[in-house]
Formats: structure tokens, C-alpha cells, sequence
């Protein structure tokens, strides 16, 4: 479905400003944490229970890689750019700001480790070449939008919503426009391609996911969801109607229903798909030969899961 959000200069608050609920007041009581769910993660659950266990409840660390690093990279140009005076953000401006961004994420060892020599004395990716292909991907983005006629009201924006029966959906908006008329856009960056039609449904999950929220709390259906693919200088966008999110909260209360019970019972079984060459778990995965670690009862409860099974201890 064609989505038009008109105008396209949309109005919001100034740059910078903060997102309901996203900082605490200081010396305000902090709340006690209890499970969430988000678009990410539900996508996991969908994709394999077990890696959605791996990666929520034993919190098990997992490799950085180059392409994911350069789209944290790109996403951090593109929000900065908007700190910018309307007039200012050029092509030029946008690229001056890749260097400082990186800078900032050079400072994680892990990341940095990414350019320096291996163990094994292999030659790393070059560092001058990584960055030139971010700064194109940051160019590309002028060829789909132009920034100087639009304001955004959020970047990186927090957006969460408790419904009726308890469930806690949160997520991060990488940019919401709102137009004159009140119209909501809700824009995405994708550092890769566009996908072919017959996976749509998939990259609009989490697009979806943010319209819902921002529905049960605003009380508009967002007008347009826009992805933005800076691999190709593709776009797909999408108008949700208020029917459609009804259903798709359903699909939501499903997906956490089948969460809880995995919790409770601690069995959160693998699902093997093409995607597990790229899962960094395979050794501890019974797909592949491995064995899980022992159900993390005591972590679980602390992130504040009250139904859990019961684990023998030796």
C-alpha cells in the first residue's frame, strides 16, 4: 500500500528535545523492572525461541561485526544531522560528522578490536575503507530526503505503552515527524537493501510494532511508516489502518503468551534456519550438537519474570 504524508516539511520540537519517558527525574523512586517486549525481540521469539532466551534472559554476550558497527555509525550521523539548523545540513556537514561519531565508537575496545591485526597475524579490514563506505551510505540518504525541509519531533525516540492485560511494549523510534495537520510519520534507517516483495511483511514488523504504540498512546494511526534503505536508495512505505494494528496487537499478545509459557517452563527450543550461520550460540545449541547452560532462574527473577520453572541444583 502507497503511503502519503503531506507536507513534507513537518513541524515538532526542537532539536534535541526529550522523549516523554525516556530520562528520570533525578532522586525520582525507580521503578522495579518487569519484562517488555520489543520489536527486536519478538522478532527473535518468532525467528528461534532459544535465541530469544540467549539473548533477554542469559544475556550471553555476542561478537560485534564491522557491518553492524557501521550501521550504529550511520544511524548516530543521521541523528546528529537533524541537530543542525535546517540550512546547514548539506552532504558536507552530514560527512563531517562521521569522523566524531567514530571516534565516540572507537572508544568501545571491542569495536576497536575490529581494525587491529588478529591473533593469528590476518590482515584486519581497512579502517580508511570501512569509513569511506559509511560516508556513502550517509550521501545516499540525500538522494531519498531532503533534510532541510524537515523537523523532526523525535530521534532515537523511546516510545512505550502498557495495554489492557499487562504487556509492556517499548521500542526506539529512529525519527518521528509530525506534519502541520498532525499527521505521524514514522521513519526507519536500513544500512542494507531494500527486500524483495515477498519478505515486506517481515521488514514492516517492528514498523508496525512502533505504529501500535504510538496509536494506543497518542490515539492517531501514524499516516505513513517509511523504511529507508540506504544500501540500494530505496524506500518502502506503508499506511496501517486502525483495523490492521487491532490485529496486530493480537499477533503481540500471542507471541508473549508463548514467551510466558517458555519461562515458566523453561523450554525455549531452537529453530533451525539459514539464519543460524550467523548466530554466535551454535556451540551451546542442541541444533548443532551443543547443550544449553543451565535455565538462569535467579536472573530471570531479577528482571522481574515471576513465573519460573524449577531448577534442580546439585
Amino acid at each position: 500500500m502507497t503511503a502519503v504524508f503531506s507536507p513534507d516539511t513537518a513541524s515538532g520540537a526542537p532539536s534535541g528535545t526529550p522523549s516523554d519517558g525516556a530520562e528520570q527525574a533525578p532522586g525520582a523512586a525507580r521503578a522495579p523492572r518487569r519484562p517488555s517486549l520489543s520489536p527486536s525481540r519478538a522478532a527473535d521469539f518468532k525467528t528461534c525461541p532459544l535465541l530469544y532466551r540467549f539473548r533477554t534472559i542469559d544475556r550471553l554476550p555476542e561478537k560485534k561485526s564491522a557491518a553492524a558497527v557501521r550501521g550504529t555509525l550511520v544511524h548516530a550521523v543521521l541523528e546528529r544531522l537533524y541537530d543542525l539548523p535546517q540550512a546547514e545540513r548539506t552532504v558536507e556537514a552530514a560527512r563531517g560528522l562521521v569522523g566524531p561519531a567514530w571516534e565516540e565508537l572507537q572508544a568501545d575496545p571491542e569495536v576497536a578490536a575490529l581494525f587491529a591485526p588478529g591473533e593469528d597475524g590476518a590482515e584486519p579490514p581497512s579502517l580508511d575503507s570501512w569509513l569511506a563506505s559509511a560516508g556513502e551510505l550517509v550521501e545516499t540518504y540525500f538522494r531519498l530526503e531532503d533534510p532541510t525541509r524537515i523537523q523532526p519531533e523525535g530521534r532515537e525516540q523511546l516510545v512505550e505503552v502498557t495495554l489492557p492485560d499487562g504487556l509492556l511494549l517499548r521500542g526506539y523510534v529512529d525519527r518521528l515527524d509530525v506534519a502541520r495537520n498532525g499527521a505521524l510519520r514514522v521513519v526507519d534507517y536500513k544500512t542494507g537493501s531494500m527486500p524483495r516483495e515477498a519478505f515486506e511483511s517481515k521488514a514492516l514488523f517492528q514498523m508496525k510494532f512502533y505504529a501500535l504504540v504510538l496509536w494506543r498512546t497518542r490515539g492517531v494511526v501514524a499516516s505513513q511508516l517509511k523504511l529507508i534503505y540506504l544500501g540500494d536508495g530505496d524506500a518502502l512505505t506503508y499506511a496501517p489502518e486502525e483495523a490492521e494494528l487491532l490485529r496486530f496487537e493480537r499477533t503481540l499478545l500471542a507471541i508473549w503468551a508463548a514467551i510466558e509459557r517458555a519461562v515458566a517452563t523453561g523450554d525455549f527450543r531452537p529453530n533451525r534456519t539459514r539464519l543460524c550461520g550467523w548466530c554466535d550460540h551454535q556451540a551451546l545449541c542442541p541444533s548443532f550438537g551443543g547443550t544449553p547452560p543451565p535455565f538462569p532462574a535467579e536472573a530471570a527473577a531479577a528482571a522481574g519474570w515471576s513465573t519460573l520453572p524449577v531448577v534442580e541444583r546439585d
